[in-house]
């Protein structure tokens, strides 16, 4: 969910576990991976390095953009395999750079809430081209000492009583937030889908985001970043994600986190197969054990994201009390409807009109307001 790069936290040292399902040893070769910093923890790595055989070697990437660029370099091959958001998937999936993987080789696929296993950001044409991982909604972060009273809405970012204070992601992505509160707060602007917008609903967005810049401290570009604005002061109210949030908490930052009135964007994010992969043994064997109940729920508490296979839930409670509710892992399918998952602009709208701005569209338009 986002969408977006996460700081290295010290890993946690990892026993020796039994082999998941579909994860046997003597497997053999090298996987090289790009990934959200925080994806490839040695807690979950290490064992399965251990039970496969498969050695991982991992690149971190600091936006979806990047993904996109490393997965296309050197004429593709590179990297055997993403952890692509949805902001990104697409334009993986319709470039050509990964690969439809079947699900039937991945033991607990059929254990993944039904939302999760075919959602339209790694699923087209009624194939899997991977398999989805964490989500997560994009937070409202402020400083408890320096925010009162607490914040419940989007329009405390667009605030100028906190002129120079604020931060937000630098990423295209986040016109579809100011898109979001918009639809919520200007329903006259027609905006259905934060990420269908034709123009007028694009510049009203486009719009409220000019009106935010002289109100921004940084747009942040690493998770890291950000904390460092809040642990400096330098930012005492932000878009984030709960990993930062984690992150400040754990360091004795006075700060919390809300999803506002409005609801929030999300992400998804799918481990993806590059086409040209040599490794596709291995890139199973990764997809099956990244899938397991203890190794998302490992990943959840981590990261402060919510796993998509149901099992998960009971392992999380197992490691952290109460983590299972705290991260939604028990919600009902219909909690999922009130999410905004990331998904990349296309010119379809969905409703019979192509005039809505692709992605191309967000990209200019995000450059051009930062200057």
């Amino acid at each position: 969910m986002s969408k977006r790069s996460w700081a290295v936290l010290a890993a946690v040292a990892a026993g020796l576990m039994l082999p998941a399902a579909g994860v046997s040893k003597n497997t053999g070769g090298t996987l090289n991976m790009i990934a959200w910093e925080g994806y490839t923890q040695p807690q979950w790595v290490t064992p399965f390095q251990k039970q496969s055989g498969c050695t991982v070697h991992a690149k971190y990437a600091g936006s979806s953009d990047e993904m996109v660029t490393l997965m296309r370099s050197g004429g593709g091959g590179q990297y055997d395999l993403v952890s692509a958001s949805g902001d990104a998937s697409l334009r993986l999936i319709y470039g050509g750079d990964v690969q439809a993987i079947d699900p039937t080789k991945i033991p607990d696929y059929k254990n993944f809430l039904k939302t999760f296993q075919s959602p339209p950001n790694n699923t087209v044409g009624g194939k899997h081209y991977g398999v989805s991982l964490q989500w997560g909604p994009n937070t409202l972060l402020y400083n408890t000492k320096k925010v009162s009273p607490a914040p419940t809405s989007w329009g405390a970012l667009y605030d100028s009583k906190y002129k120079g204070e604020v931060t937000v992601p630098d990423n295209p992505i986040q016109i579809a937030d100011a898109a979001l509160y918009l639809m919520k707060t200007k329903p006259s602007l027609g905006i259905k889908d934060p990420y269908e917008l034709n123009q007028t609903q694009f510049d009203a967005a486009i719009s409220l985001l000019r009106g935010q810049k002289s109100l921004i401290k940084k747009y942040w570009a690493l998770a890291s970043d950000e904390i460092d604005l809040f642990k400096n002061g330098d930012a005492v109210i932000g878009a984030s994600w709960p990993y930062q949030t984690n992150t400040l908490i754990a360091a004795g930052a006075p700060v919390k986190d809300v999803v506002p009135s409005e609801g929030a964007t999300g992400w998804l994010d799918t481990w993806m197969v590059s086409k040209k992969t040599k490794n596709l043994a291995c890139a199973y064997k990764w997809l099956s054990w990244i899938s397991t109940p203890k190794v998302q729920a490992e990943q959840a508490i981590y990261f402060g994201e919510t796993p998509v296979n149901k099992y998960a839930c009971a392992e999380m409670d197992k490691l952290e009390l109460g983590s299972c509710a705290k991260y939604h892992a028990d919600a009902a399918e219909s909690y999922f409807k009130n999410i905004y998952f990331w998904k990349t602009p296309i010119a379809d709208c969905g409703n019979g009109k192509k005039d809505c701005l692709d992605y191309t569209k967000w990209q200019q338009a995000w450059t051009a307001l930062k200057g």
